[in-house]
C-alpha cells in the first residue's frame, strides 16, 4: 500500500501517535513553570500509553516539545519551559538539592 503523502510534520505525527502519553491542551503555552510541569506530572502519571516511568515520560515530551520548537522560542518562553523541567524533577523528587 503506498504511503499517503502528508502536510503534517513528523513531530506534529510522533505527538499525535506515539506512545509517551496523552496531553492537556495548551500544556506548553502555560506561562508558569511549576503549572506546566504539574499537567506534564499529572498527565504521564494517568497514562496507559506510556512505555517508560511517569517522569521519563514527562521529561521526554517537555525536550521533545523544546527540540521541536527550536529557534522559534524566544528566550524568556525557553526560560520557562527550562524551568519546568527543574519543577518536574523536584515533582518526582529528583531535585539533586534536596
Amino acid at each position: 500500500m503506498p504511503k499517503k503523502k502528508s502536510k503534517q510534520k513528523w513531530s506534529q505525527d510522533v505527538t499525535d501517535n506515539s506512545d509517551a502519553m496523552d496531553l492537556k491542551g495548551g500544556v506548553f503555552k502555560q506561562r508558569s513553570a511549576k503549572k506546566i510541569a504539574d499537567s506534564l506530572k499529572a498527565s504521564a502519571e494517568q497514562s496507559d500509553r506510556r512505555k517508560a516511568s511517569p517522569f521519563q515520560s514527562a521529561m521526554s515530551m517537555l525536550t521533545f516539545y523544546i527540540n521541536r520548537a527550536g529557534k522559534q522560542l524566544s528566550k524568556s518562553r525557553l526560560a520557562t519551559l527550562e524551568r519546568a523541567k527543574d519543577e518536574l524533577r523536584k515533582d518526582f523528587g529528583k531535585d539533586p538539592t534536596h
